[in-house]
């Protein structure tokens, strides 16, 4: 086995998502804590005199208690009692809110499996159950984690029904809550044959600031000590495997199964268990095909697909300025898929043909940088100033390879945007450029509005606010937007953009990519549009 494949084998590439307020932030900052990366844990909510996590940097995040930017973090891990070299974790803490969908999605790209987070007062949420079929859609294997446990809320099995029964998911138990909801004890470590195999009694701490010390406890020492809270965690695993509810590694890895933990992150209960679980049962970093429509383009010799052993390639999923006011730089932060990389090594942009060096690699933790001189399969590198990647680019070394592109998603709400001061036009200009390139929303401009005036595209109406407020913060350029008249977008072509133009409620686009853009008062407009002219090119703006 060559060292690259070694290392690729220890990496363990994951992100956390959720519906908002399900605990997303806590868990990362918790996950940290618990790898000793960290000493003690923030409170993540922003409140006056209060931290906020390492994971959310930036100040609409800390006033708003909320993540709004993927954040990526590496540290290494052993479980205990492993031999060997401990794991190098890659967690991507991701936004919950809806509107920040696209961002969370590219992320999925870019990971090996999923940690699901649920609030277990409220079970499946609308985010969480789109979430859960996008991971199921990417062949992503995700381990739930039903969390705030130590807060009054639904029956476990219960929630694990519900599971069942919206997504067609079969939750698999490897530790089942000993106490109910509010009232959080323990946890009961599930065996192979579903049977609680021993007890683990967390002690609180201060604010859950520190790691909770446990207990162990051997069944019988768990039933005279917890007495009715362990016959009953003791009943109900031994219902869930009677139905069959049994960890299964292929089924895992196919997606029709998923481990759950029961947690508290904001008490530090049951957090280790869950990094131990992503350890031994998580995929390692495997390959990826290269983009069907680039492989047929070309004209040269291209790998169809490479696996970690092979030279390196990488995939950019995000790009992110502003992340520290020191450093007024742009990461793109990468994936490693496959091969070593090195730092200063040359490598090349597949989309364009031409090969940069880089020289300026970092690895992220939260805000905080530091350079990194090797990376592996599965882990996420930030290069700096590689002004001319944007989200879903290839970069690799040797023989060509091409990834697919990130889905992107239609834009639902449009308002235009412009300087207060004609004085900042140069910096605003500079500002709109760098934020289209992150994808923070998607610009779009024609002649009879003019550069100063252009239209933002975005999923939600708070990538608005986060434009505007990274505007302000970080450029020094204060805006105001206006409504326009128009909810539908669709892609059209050269020769249907002047015959559409000429049509009621419709205006025409240039989008930053040149792709044409008409955009619709309503969706009714559109049909009737359609219907009337047929022969008209209008397409979804949603990558397959």
């Amino acid at each position: 086995m060559s060292s690259t494949t070694e290392e690729a084998a220890r990496r363990r590439t994951f992100a956390v998502i959720a519906h908002p307020d399900a605990g997303k932030s806590t868990l990362t900052e918790a996950l940290a804590l618990h790898a000793h990366v960290i000493s003690e844990a923030g409170a993540v909510h922003g409140k006056a005199g209060r931290k906020s996590t390492v994971s959310d940097w930036m100040e609409m995040e800390k006033d708003r208690g909320i993540s709004i930017a993927s954040s990526a973090l590496q540290f290494e891990y052993a479980p205990e009692g492993h031999e060997g070299e401990p794991y190098m974790i890659n967690l991507v803490d991701t936004p919950g809110h809806a509107d920040f969908s696209e961002d969370t999605y590219r992320v999925l790209t870019a990971v090996d499996a999923a940690v699901m987070l649920i609030d277990a007062a409220k079970g499946l949420e609308p985010q969480t159950l789109k979430l859960f079929r996008v991971c199921k859609a990417r062949g992503l294997p995700i381990i739930t984690v039903m969390n705030k446990w130590d807060r009054p809320g639904r029956e476990p099995l219960e929630l694990v029904d519900e599971i069942v029964s919206e997504i067609g998911l079969q939750p698999t138990p490897l530790f089942w809550p000993v106490g109910e909801a509010g009232d959080f004890r323990g946890l009961a470590r599930i065996d192979e044959e579903g049977e609680a195999a021993e007890y683990i009694h967390f002690i609180r701490t201060a604010g859950g600031s520190t790691i909770a010390p446990e207990e162990h406890y051997s069944p019988d020492e768990a039933a005279e000590r917890e007495a009715e809270a362990w016959d009953t965690a003791v009943e109900e695993a031994e219902l869930l495997a009677a139905d069959g509810a049994l960890h299964d590694q292929e089924l895992f890895e196919a997606c029709e199964t998923s481990p759950v933990i029961f947690a508290s992150a904001m008490l530090n209960f049951g957090v280790h268990q869950i990094l131990d679980t992503l350890c031994t049962l998580a995929p390692a970093p495997a390959g990826r095909d290269s983009d069907p429509a680039a492989l047929e383009a070309s004209t040269t010799a291209m790998d169809e697909r490479r696996d970690p052993g092979d030279e390196f390639s990488g995939v950019v999923f995000k790009v992110q300025a502003g992340m520290d006011r020191k450093h007024r730089d742009t990461l793109a932060f990468m994936r490693v898929v496959s091969g070593e990389f090195d730092r200063g090594m040359q490598v090349t942009h597949a989309q364009s043909g031409r090969s940069f060096s880089s020289k300026y690699a970092l690895t992220v933790f939260g805000r905080t940088r530091s350079t990194v001189e090797t990376a592996y399969p599965g882990d996420i590198v930030g290069l700096v100033n590689a002004g001319s990647l944007a989200p879903g680019d290839t970069i690799y070394s040797g023989r060509k390879v091409q990834y697919p592109p990130m889905p992107q998603f239609a834009p639902e709400h449009f308002r235009t945007l412009r300087a207060t001061s004609l004085g900042k036009y140069k910096q605003f200009r500079k500002a709109l450029e760098q934020l289209d390139s992150e994808g923070v929303v998607q610009i779009l401009r024609n002649d009879a509005r003019g550069d100063a005036n252009p239209v933002m595209a975005a999923v939600g109406p708070m990538q608005f606010e986060v434009m505007q407020a990274r505007m302000e913060n970080e450029y020094n350029v204060e805006t105001e937007t206006a409504p326009v008249p128009y909810s539908v977008a669709r892609k059209t072509d050269a020769a249907t953009a002047p015959k559409l133009a000429r049509q009621r409620g419709v205006e025409i686009f240039t989008r930053t990519d040149g792709e044409l853009i008409a955009l619709f008062g309503d969706k009714w407009r559109l049909q009737f549009i359609q219907k009337e002219n047929p022969d008209f090119v209008l397409e979804p703006l949603v990558a397959d």
